[in-house]
């Protein structure tokens, strides 16, 4: 928002139109007046987190660091989010900053997906909607009890919109299936290379397309460091 409040038209029309072009976008001097929640509504319906609540706290749980868990304070692996459970992932994700990282670290980071399968042709990419693939989930879900899987295609059309499946270590490659394995070498390389990675301050949010843009964190040592997070449905 960058200083002086934007009227409620101007900055749904703003919004929508960076979140098309560029995938997300990043709400910045948010006064403390801004509703995160009402907003996002507009968006779409809520789903719930994988532990079953509509708006999630995102901070570090004792006894998970060292394991792979969006609840500690340790780096993740670029992803989208929701390939491990039935039915299509969320269109959309939001975080908003409740406490900022003191420190180093702490920032989300982000990678068009636009740019790892402009690295395919169209007989590669048919390969990624043909093949059914199976999903698994983290190890932090697991040591809550919580442990899905599922079997989506890397690729997947609904009602003229490409979703766009990605998991670094949870994508189960078949043997021989040299294209799903150049997917993750390329697009792990294209992240380091390429993402954007925002640093929060006290309320600033981040929406961005799941169905599009990879996302992940950069390790971090605060232990006050306190987000909320929304899914929401297309």
């Amino acid at each position: 928002m960058n200083g002086d409040a934007l009227s409620d038209d101007v900055l749904k029309y703003a919004f929508h139109q960076l979140l098309g072009n560029n995938g997300y976008v990043h709400l910045v001097n948010v006064p403390e007046s801004f509703d995160h929640v009402a907003f996002l509504r507009h968006l779409g319906e809520f789903q719930p987190t994988p532990t079953g609540t509509l708006v999630g706290d995102v901070k570090p749980e004792r006894g998970m660091d060292d394991v792979n868990h969006g609840q500690n304070r340790g780096a993740l692996q670029p992803h989208t989010e929701g390939y491990e459970f039935h039915g299509r992932p969320p269109r959309y994700l939001a975080l908003w900053c409740v406490k900022p990282a003191e420190g180093l670290g702490g920032e989300t980071t982000m990678l068009d997906g636009n740019r790892v399968l402009a690295e395919f042709d169209d007989s590669e990419l048919g390969h990624f909607r043909d093949t059914v693939y199976r999903w698994g989930s983290t190890e932090g879900l697991a040591r809550k009890g919580v442990v899905p899987t599922a079997e989506h295609p890397v690729l997947e059309e609904q009602e003229g919109e490409r979703i766009f499946r990605f998991s670094t270590s949870y994508l189960a490659i078949p043997e021989g299936d040299e294209l799903a394995t150049r997917l993750i070498e390329r697009g792990n390389a294209l992240y380091e290379e390429q993402h954007v990675a925002i640093r929060y301050q006290k309320r600033d949010m981040v929406v961005w397309d799941n169905w599009r843009m990879l996302h992940s964190r950069n390790a971090f040592e605060d232990p006050t460091r306190h987000l909320k997070r929304v899914q929401i449905a297309s």
